[in-house]
């Protein structure tokens, strides 16, 4: 299992519930409080405003309704002076005051406007002041200063009449900055509240995440099979109590694998020293187990089959579904053989069920068969053989003996030819019975060898002068075989019938003028001894088959020489029992090599010596 990021884990969320809380908090009450707070304060500097501009509409009024003389100042002038006192404000950008008949300016406390004075004015908000009597204000964006201002228009009343306003242009930015530092003052604050709040958030969420944190190291350790491992209980809380009793859990679970563990150690031991392979699905026919024997029977390895389907590995597919092999009561023959090498395995399958009935599986149990298959192959082949190798001689004498019955036996020609041909064939029917004995006894596992030292070129070339000095065909021999000593422990009459076979059989297949030709070769710990001849071959397809009993290259010609086809297969037996190795080696046209090798001792030999 991943560990867990720490923008993934249930600490950071504790500590984000936190804050967020205390920001939405501090949010909602910075909200209200500046609201409130700003709606106060220009409430209070409204009033402060209204309060002046309300002394001094009523010096402007008295002024505007005043009567005259030829000594006094003009109305103009006088209203310049009022204004001219209300100038020294820091607050207020500019008064105007209109007459309220022609709207013309009577008057501004602003020095750069004073040719606006006595022009009739533009603005609707005086206007609509007037007529309707009452104030009209409203904050806007001054465009020469950039700066919020305060815009009040206020009517000049007498005598329940509009006789002129007062317009007034106060500077309100000074509000919204105080505005701005308070934000900015509650933001600092509310930081400052969020860093002690994380802080504090972290300490607490670690009382929860920290036997939380303890339970989930648990449940790894547990996946690991570690149940050692106990939760530190920190309290008596929910928590705690969570903590008790995982532990008590960990410690059922312990007591539980260790039973399992045994279980399956049982059944691992069992399966893994089992002969036969042994391979396991789920329900869907997945391999979910498969033991050695059954790895090396099928030449696969556990990674690539796990999961697989069990009839794709056993090569069933074409023929059979896992359904199939549910319903399947009889073993499936497996024919893996090749060319080279025969292989054929027998598969007996087993359902695994639960007391419902419902399938969880199959199990297949392997069984290599090669040998028990090929056993009865040789065994018919061999019946056969037998009978055929029999029944030729047999046919032949009945049909002699049955001829001299009936009077043959008075031609002086015919009978003594019929009676030669019987006792030939009841020679080779001797021959063959004799081989067949060697044989069986080679087959023997009581079968023992009398072996001596014997200076093999001494003991091989004895063996050639008896072919030389019997031979009836020309044929020549070529001896390539060392003159100093080679001793290795044989059993004589063995080798001796191991190198008449071959010897005879070179012989055989010569040509007239041909050549045979006899070598052994000295190697580190073995000899080779070989026998060429130059006859017609022995083709490739065939070369592996000549040391089996009975095989025949040319069964016709071979019975014409009188071959009973079991020579090479003693000769191999024998030289296999002495620890050696036989073959041949043949090319069609031009001749055959038979060689066979026996061990060689070197320092026994420097005992000789």
């Amino acid at each position: 299992m991943k560990k867990v990021g720490f923008f993934r884990s249930i600490h950071l969320k504790f500590v984000l519930i936190y804050v967020l809380l205390i920001l939405v908090a501090m949010q909602i009450i910075g909200v209200y409080f500046v609201r409130k707070l700003e709606t106060t304060l220009m409430t209070n500097y409204q009033e402060s405003v209204k309060s002046r501009v309300d002394l001094l509409v009523y010096d402007i009024q008295e002024e505007m309704v005043k009567e005259r003389g030829k000594e006094d100042p003009t109305k103009e002038e006088a209203i310049r002076k009022i204004l001219g006192d209300y100038n020294k404000a820091n607050d207020i950008s500019e008064i105007r005051v209109i007459d309220g008949s022609s709207f013309k300016i009577l008057g501004t406390s602003s020095l750069s406007n004073q040719g606006l004075v006595g022009q009739r004015t533009p603005d609707v908000k005086i206007k609509r002041s007037i007529i309707f009597e009452a104030d009209e204000d409203v904050i806007q964006l001054d465009r020469k200063s950039n700066k919020r201002v305060w815009v009040l228009s206020t009517p000049i009343m007498h005598n329940s009449e509009a006789i002129g306003a007062v317009y007034l242009v106060a500077k309100i930015d000074d509000i919204f900055k105080q505005m701005n530092d308070i934000n900015k003052i509650l933001a600092t604050g509310t930081a400052i509240a969020l860093i002690f709040t994380a802080i504090l958030g972290i300490l607490l969420a670690q009382t929860i995440t920290r036997p939380i944190s303890d339970m989930r190291k648990q449940a790894l350790a547990m996946t690991r099979g570690n149940f050692s491992r106990k939760v530190k209980v920190y309290g008596y809380d929910e928590i705690g109590q969570l903590a008790i009793t995982f532990n008590n859990l960990t410690k059922k679970l312990q007591e539980a694998q260790a039973t399992t563990e045994g279980e399956k150690r049982k059944l691992s031991s069992v399966i893994s020293y089992m002969t036969d392979g042994v391979i396991s699905t789920d329900r869907k026919g997945r391999i979910i187990l498969i033991n050695d024997p059954a790895e090396q029977m099928l030449g696969v390895s556990r990674e690539t089959v796990l999961s697989q389907p069990l009839v794709s590995v056993l090569g069933l597919d074409e023929n059979y579904s896992f359904e199939d092999l549910l319903q399947e009561k009889d073993s499936i023959i497996l024919d893996y053989s090749t060319k080279r090498k025969p292989f054929i395995l027998r598969a007996n399958f087993s359902v695994i069920q639960k007391e419902s009935g419902f399938v969880n599986g199959l199990i297949a149990v392997l069984y290599d068969v090669t040998e028990q298959e090929k056993i009865d192959m040789e065994r018919r082949e061999f019946v056969a053989n037998v009978s055929h190798e029999l029944r030729t001689p047999l046919t032949t004498m009945r049909s002699y003996l049955e001829a001299l019955a009936d009077g043959a036996w008075r031609d002086e020609e015919i009978a003594p030819n019929f009676l030669e041909t019987t006792r030939g064939e009841t020679e080779r029917m001797i021959r063959l019975v004799n081989d067949l004995l060697q044989l069986s006894k080679l087959d023997s596992v009581d079968y023992r060898l009398s072996k001596e030292w014997v200076d093999f070129p001494v003991f091989f070339n004895r063996i050639i002068d008896r072919f030389e000095m019997t031979k009836e065909q020309n044929v020549s021999f070529v001896r390539e075989i060392p003159s100093e000593a080679i001793f290795v422990e044989i059993d004589e009459d063995k080798i001796t019938q191991v190198l008449d076979n071959i010897i005879s059989n070179a012989m055989k297949y010569s040509p007239e003028g041909g050549t045979i030709t006899f070598k052994v070769k000295e190697l580190d710990d073995q000899i080779v001894a070989s026998i060429s001849d130059e006859g017609v071959g022995i083709p490739k397809d065939n070369l592996d088959k000549i040391f089996d009993r009975f095989y025949r290259v040319d069964k016709a010609r071979t019975r014409k020489l009188g071959g009973t086809g079991l020579g090479l297969a003693i000769a191999k037996e024998m030289v296999n029992a002495h620890g050696g190795r036989i073959w041949a080696d043949s090319v069609e046209g031009k001749g055959t090599t038979v060689q066979f090798t026996l061990p060689y001792d070197r320092s026994a030999e420097d005992d000789w010596s």
